[in-house]
């Protein structure tokens, strides 16, 4: 596969998991007999698929530095330090069906959510990241724009969002209108 191939792939999964986030978290919030068995299915699942976003991530990342030789800058290492380790910790989380889960990843995901917003801001608005980055490659360099605005950053954004509407959105019971959490 070449790195153009794999960019597009990256791009097109990492706009899969952020409209997959928005609609499971919007699901959430309409009558229990409109989305039906479609939002508890995914509510079944919901930590398998977030430990799937997180490894995706994660082999992405290594894949973009280590194969297509991407040098990460500052701020792409410290989304780095946020998603890397929910990987493991979605999978034990996964195999013990523990949802309090969501407690331990929040402040990995606040902290990749504020960077990566920061950088996909900067990237875009060059002279707000002043500083941001003091050694290696420059912050505000793009390595690439997919589609017109899928960057790496944008990418780890979606991966850090759906996470969160994985973990935190709970569709509603069908009798009560009350959430459905294990």
């Amino acid at each position: 596969m070449s790195v153009d191939s794999a960019e597009l792939f990256a791009s097109m999964l990492a706009m899969v998991a952020l409209v997959g986030g928005v609609a499971h978290a919007g699901g959430s919030l309409l009558p229990a007999n409109a989305v039906g068995w479609v939002t508890k299915s995914v509510h079944d699942v919901s930590l398998w698929l977030a430990w799937l976003v997180a490894t995706v991530a994660t082999a992405g990342s290594l894949y973009f530095s280590e194969i297509a030789d991407y040098v990460p800058c500052r701020l792409c290492w410290f989304q780095r330090i946020c998603m890397f380790p929910l990987a493991g910790i979605l999978l034990v989380a996964a195999i013990r069906r523990d949802r309090n889960v969501r407690w331990y990843a929040l402040p990995f995901l606040i902290a990749g959510i504020a960077v990566s917003s920061y950088h996909y801001i900067i990237e875009w608005r060059p002279s707000w990241g002043e500083g941001a980055c003091s050694v290696g490659p420059a912050c505000t360099d793009v390595w690439f724009r997919r589609l017109g605005f899928v960057t790496l950053s944008f990418m780890a954004l979606c991966g850090f969002l759906s996470i969160v509407a994985l973990l935190f959105v709970h569709p509603k019971s069908e009798n009560l209108g009350t959430t459905i959490d294990d």
